[in-house]
């Protein structure tokens, strides 16, 4: 058990400053991911580089995220404002502790004001924020009155679009993708078996909706699947640019 925990721990070091090769291309896209682990879990950067490079686009990323890290220790942690700065970041993406965007008391007195402070400086290096809203847990959060996953995603929803509406910043709706598939899909397992963490399927997923806000295009006939069938990848794609193109003022694209 105790070399299980020092392996996690080492991963998380390592992630934290994990990002893709550097581009010199003047078309590189460039990508700082801000968040945890369900930004560093499969490698969702990577898996992203990958798909854009099915697609012909080239980008850089980068990631500072550590296991159960929020928004708020983000905003007072020295090494993510290093990260920040250190690059000509296109796009900064802000993922939030997975049960924190919930509960209103939880995100008023902490998402919110962490997610100004950071959002201000992604801008001021002339970046431009992207929020990453993910999905519920597959049991809801029973503790905290959300018995059911349903319960627990309507309520990350609404606390994302608040703060994303307030500071006019594009979303990233992967959560609500993700309630598409487990709606009309159930045959695609997205969660990992502690009913939290993405599977590889739910990675691509979210890799397939960050492609399509970027890049404004669909991600269908992408040949690049992330070690997923051809046939579940083909169903996630299609969803992605159904929900996503058609909507674009819904998620604040422009």
């Amino acid at each position: 058990m105790k070399i299980k925990r020092l392996f996690l721990l080492l991963v998380m070091v390592l992630v934290s400053n994990s990002c893709s090769p550097r581009c010199e291309d003047d078309s590189c896209l460039r990508i700082l991911f801000i968040g945890n682990s369900y930004t560093f879990a499969n490698d969702l950067p990577v898996t992203l580089t990958e798909l854009a490079k099915s697609g012909s686009h080239q980008i850089e990323t980068g990631m500072a995220a550590e296991g159960g890290m929020t928004l708020t220790n983000h905003a007072d942690s020295a090494d993510t404002t290093s990260q920040i700065s250190s690059s000509q970041w296109d796009f900064v993406v802000l993922q939030e502790q997975s049960q924190i965007p919930s509960v209103k008391e939880f995100r008023l007195n902490q998402m919110y004001p962490a997610a100004r402070v950071l959002v201000q400086e992604i801008e001021g290096i002339g970046a431009v924020p992207l929020f990453f809203i993910p999905w519920a847990h597959r049991d809801g959060w029973p503790e905290n009155g959300m018995q059911t996953y349903m319960e627990m995603q309507g309520q990350i929803e609404r606390g994302y679009f608040d703060i994303a509406n307030e500071l006019g910043a594009p979303m990233a709706p992967v959560g609500f993708a993700w309630a598409v598939v487990i709606q009309e899909h159930s045959e695609i397992n997205l969660w990992q078996a502690d009913g939290s963490h993405p599977t590889k399927e739910g990675t691509y997923l979210a890799a397939s909706v960050f492609y399509t806000v970027l890049f404004q295009e669909s991600p269908e006939g992408l040949a690049y699947h992330a070690g997923i069938s051809p046939e579940s990848a083909a169903i996630l794609q299609k969803i992605v640019a159904d929900m996503i193109l058609k909507n674009l003022d819904q998620w604040n694209i422009k």
